[in-house]
């Protein structure tokens, strides 16, 4: 049984090495390998959101949270829903215009400040090489459960395979794996472990006989993990690169925003599908060892124990495709804002300019994109292989791109009157808020990490920052009229599609 559960898995990853040497063939500059040379249509666009956002925390987790709280395990997953819905529709089409590769390029654009912009470019890497770091780590876990392999060979094993098919083609791979790894999932949950885990339980009338009625109540996980799942997921992803990254792959603003809202429903019916699934297991299978410390162990034993032996390697494999790509998602976005924003800012130290992906040399920008891909994928194989707290780091990281960069980056494109001095402000109150809310509730705690994990740090500094952002924009000079000009000419689409790299440099004196 094991055995053809993990040749099925095995097949799979294959595969994945198949798309880099496919995606390879397309990619001619830097616009095919970190956006996909901004071509995709709703299908492939609609697809390659979807996966990158339902990670081994919606897919795995979500059936956990069923498992344990019922229904009320969904809100996590439709919190990320509603970002994707919220960033399609207010935001993306916007974005989509700016023709730039990240999130510092649309602050200085912007705000024409190289503060801000070298500000979030460390942040944003910071958060970028943590998540790829717990997504390598998760799905590792399978690995060890499929193969039997210590679990440093897993990581680098699985990470190496995602490191070869992301550093090849880039975002071409990417995005055919996605497309791949969003059917896997999509079937693995509608169509294989939600009717085959509903039926072992006798159907919704069987788990009503058997459960609690607070099984069935939309806030049985509490109202205050709720509002924290909306400010933590919904809010993270308005802002996250490896979010934004794909918002630029679209080929058109309506693409971007249509294609990201079906994304976006689509993982609200993802969470409430695998809150289902829990719910069923608790029935059909109530004394799962270890359940009650660890969740994500419930997903694996529907997939053994509930569904026939083919059908469970699928689903194993749905997880694995989960996981990886939040993986690779990841860590192209690492290696974006790393060359982009990062080296420059750092080579600026030592009286040196640097400007890349200007596709004055597109052999050349592709060939170094590969090798920052090639050494950050290294980098987080390694941090997950030593790190035994990398999901600490990651919250850490987390919350310092709510809490210090959403209000400068989200005030930006909705407030005319913010400026560069006032999101300059409103990053370092923010983090520094954070940061020190965390520091202090961590001294205090009984348990290692309960400050790290609390929901007061990213409520304060967001306080923080907007009083900052707001306080001192009202307080200081305008942005300048050429940086807003350039600006409003870029949000209305009017400009060529002009290299990414100099997006603020004009303004920047770069």
């Amino acid at each position: 049984m094991e055995f053809i559960n993990g040749a099925i898995v095995a097949i799979y990853l294959a595969a994945m090495l198949a798309f880099g040497w496919w995606g390879k063939s397309r990619t001619k500059n830097s616009s095919d390998y970190l956006v996909a040379g901004r071509r995709l249509g709703p299908f492939l666009y609609t697809g390659t959101m979807a996966a990158v956002v339902l990670g081994g925390a919606s897919t795995v987790g979500g059936v956990g949270l069923g498992y344990k709280w019922g229904i009320s395990g969904m809100w996590l997953v439709v919190a990320i829903g509603a970002g994707v819905i919220l960033l399609s529709v207010f935001f993306a089409p916007t974005l989509q215009k700016l023709k730039v590769f990240t999130v510092s390029q649309m602050l200085s654009l912007r705000y024409g400040s190289a503060a801000a912009t070298n500000t979030s470019g460390i942040v944003m890497l910071a958060y970028t090489l943590m998540l790829c770091a717990t997504s390598t780590s998760a799905y590792a876990t399978i690995f060890v459960v499929l193969f039997g392999w210590e679990k440093w060979i897993a990581i680098a094993i699985g990470g190496a395979i995602v490191v070869v098919y992301s550093t090849i083609g880039g975002m071409w791979s990417i995005t055919l794996a996605d497309q791949v790894q969003f059917i896997i999932k999509t079937i693995g949950i509608f169509a294989l472990m939600l009717p085959f885990s509903m039926h072992a339980a006798g159907g919704l009338d069987g788990i009503r006989e058997r459960v609690d009625a607070e099984f069935f109540s939309f806030t049985g996980i509490g109202l205050q993990s709720i509002i924290t799942y909306f400010v933590v997921y919904t809010l993270g992803l308005l802002i996250g690169q490896d979010i934004w990254q794909r918002v630029f792959t679209a080929k058109t603003p309506q693409v971007a925003r249509w294609g990201g809202m079906t994304a976006g429903i689509y993982c609200i019916f993802y969470g409430a599908a695998g809150a289902m699934i829990g719910m069923a297991a608790k029935v059909a299978l109530p004394d799962i060892a270890g359940a009650a410390d660890n969740k994500d162990v419930v997903y694996a034993e529907v997939a053994t124990q509930l569904l026939p032996v083919a059908v469970g390697g699928l689903v194993m494999a749905a997880a694995v495709a989960a996981m990886m790509s939040t993986a690779s998602g990841a860590l192209i976005a690492a290696a974006t804002v790393a060359r982009t924003d990062v080296t420059p800012f750092v080579a600026s130290w030592f009286g040196k300019q640097i400007h890349v992906n200007s596709d004055e040399n597109p052999e050349h920008d592709v060939r170094a994109n590969r090798i920052w891909v090639m050494l950050l994928g290294v980098v987080t194989v390694t941090l997950a292989i030593l790190v035994d707290d990398v999901v600490a780091a990651l919250t850490i990281a987390y919350d310092i791109l709510v809490g210090g960069l959403l209000v400068a980056i989200i005030g930006g494109l909705l407030w005319k009157r913010g400026n560069g001095v006032g999101a300059t402000a409103s990053m370092a109150a923010g983090s520094l808020v954070t940061l020190g809310t965390m520091i202090i509730l961590e001294i205090q705690a009984e348990n290692k990490f309960d400050g790290v994990y609390a929901n007061e740090p990213i409520y304060y500094g967001l306080i923080a920052s907007a009083v900052a952002f707001i306080a001192v924009s009202l307080l200081t000079k305008s942005t300048d009229r050429q940086v807003i000009e350039q600006w409003n000419l870029r949000v209305a689409g009017k400009t060529q599609d002009t290299p990414a790299s100099a997006a603020g440099a004009d303004f920047l004196g770069q």
